[in-house]
């Protein structure tokens, strides 16, 4: 049974759905004991088959279980395993508590008779005869289940959720991708400046104290006076910053489409940048991610040649009910998930031509260019000199971003587009979603960009309905 020497020492019960989002959990409790009820392994093995996500985490819990059992005596699962401290490698270390399974029946221990035969009730029959065998040990309900997490506090239960994957306490504290100048920046910065130009591109060396709040690829503007730059590179107390190209200008515009705020300005400086390997835009609805992301992939692709194709993805998560199955070819599948790309495809061909021939003629070179493909088959692939857009990136999984980052070879840029504001993936948040897991570790990559768009440029009625419903 779980350790009672310490008074500073917590027991975990963990439910099944945290195993099942987080495979590594059990050695994320540090010095702290780890229960398991029997009805959990139950549901592990049930959840086990299968060829999604939450059936491959399963199968990794099982393999851990496995190895930690493995060659232990009943008298030593009684007494609890030894974990390891977080970043299992497959020995013990010196920060893990230990992992207890449940060995014999405890519901004649039970406080209370809980009606029913759920699974979830019969984790708070454990819980609470753990509590009763053990009143001087904090028992604690780790679970991201929200109603159990109520059923729990109803019963007296301490219950938590899972937080060990948050990236962020809050999301408001999400890195922006942008930096506002003091009003005195210049008069405090400008003493030893230096500036130089290079093929046609503006440079400034800059000192000072407001330059260790900067980041690779930072885009810092001016409220006093204007001025927009990016952060090129950034040591101590000193950076070089770039002059930001204006492609507010009709002379600069990105395949007929300028932008048409600051944020969308810099977007389009990062995406157009060749030295930038990945970018991250953020927004609400209407704030042009899709589209500048778009444009700037088909200027890239068709003008100058830079990469070979368009590659679209997204995770296909519906809003409402799921309509069924879809017949055809992978990109056939794939069609009705673009709906957003086919709205800016329509907007950026008749932008860019004037007869009904030449925006056909148009319309079929640039979908020749662009490849839809499926999350589903990612794994094991490499792209090359690919221009790779990941749509709905807040709906999917820290590990599932980082199957589809790893997927870039040579030459290939990747984009994710989000709002972290609509999250449709079951157990994920706005600070565990895996796009907030990949801008928050980019920030400080000198390859990658971040911005947050903040500007609807839809239409004035989808602006009035994003702030008021």
């Amino acid at each position: 049974m779980p350790d009672t020497t310490s008074p500073s020492k917590r027991v975990f019960v963990v439910d099944t759905n945290v195993l099942m989002h987080d495979p590594t959990s059990i050695f994320r409790f540090m010095e702290h004991d780890v229960y398991l009820p029997m009805v959990v392994l139950e549901e592990l093995d049930a959840g086990k088959k299968g060829l999604s996500e939450v059936a491959r985490n399963v199968r990794q819990v099982s393999r851990f279980l496995d190895d930690l059992i493995r060659g232990a005596s009943r008298e030593q699962i009684e007494l609890g395993l030894p974990l390891p401290g977080p970043g299992y490698n497959g020995k013990v270390g010196a920060l893990g508590g230990r992992l207890f399974l449940q060995t014999q029946e405890m519901a004649s221990d039970l406080p209370v008779s809980l009606p029913g035969s759920r699974p979830d009730n019969t984790i708070l029959g454990t819980v609470m005869a753990l509590q009763a065998a053990h009143p001087e040990t904090t028992v604690t309900l780790v679970s991201k289940d929200i109603n159990l997490r109520i059923k729990a506090a109803v019963l007296g239960i301490h219950a938590e959720d899972y937080y060990n994957d948050q990236v962020l306490d809050d999301v408001n504290l999400l890195y922006s991708g942008t930096y506002a100048l003091s009003e005195d920046f210049w008069s405090t910065h400008s003493k030893d400046m230096k500036s130089w130009q290079e093929e046609g591109r503006t440079f400034y060396e800059v000192r000072g104290p407001e330059v260790q709040h900067w980041h690779p690829n930072h885009c810092i503007y001016g409220l006093a006076q204007p001025f927009e730059a990016i952060v090129r590179r950034r040591s101590e107390d000193t950076a070089i910053i770039e002059y930001a190209r204006d492609f507010q200008s009709p002379r600069h515009s990105v395949w007929n489409i300028n932008a048409r705020n600051r944020e969308q300005n810099f977007a389009l400086n990062l995406l157009m940048d060749p030295e930038v390997d990945f970018v991250t835009l953020l927004g609400t609805a209407g704030t042009g991610k899709t589209l500048l992301a778009l444009a700037a992939g088909l200027v890239q692709t068709l003008e100058e040649q830079r990469y070979r194709e368009i590659i679209v993805t997204r995770v296909t998560v519906p809003v409402g009910e799921d309509i069924g199955f879809l017949p055809g070819t992978e990109e056939e599948k794939m069609t009705p998930w673009m709906g957003a790309l086919m709205d800016n495809l329509e907007v950026l061909t008749n932008a860019n031509m004037s007869g009904d021939w030449e925006r056909a003629a148009t319309n079929d070179l640039v979908r020749s260019r662009i490849k839809l493909r499926s999350l589903n088959f990612m794994r094991g692939r490499t792209f090359l000199n690919k221009y790779i857009i990941i749509d709905e990136a807040q709906n999917l999984t820290s590990k599932q971003m980082k199957t589809l980052v790893t997927r870039a070879g040579p030459g290939t840029k990747v984009i994710c587009l989000g709002n972290v504001g609509q999250i449709d993936t079951p157990y994920l948040t706005e600070t565990t979603s895996g796009l907030t897991y990949v801008v928050d570790r980019f920030k400080d990559w000198e390859h990658g960009g971040h911005v947050i768009l903040v500007r609807g440029e839809r239409s004035r009625l989808a602006d009035f309905a994003a702030e008021s419903l």
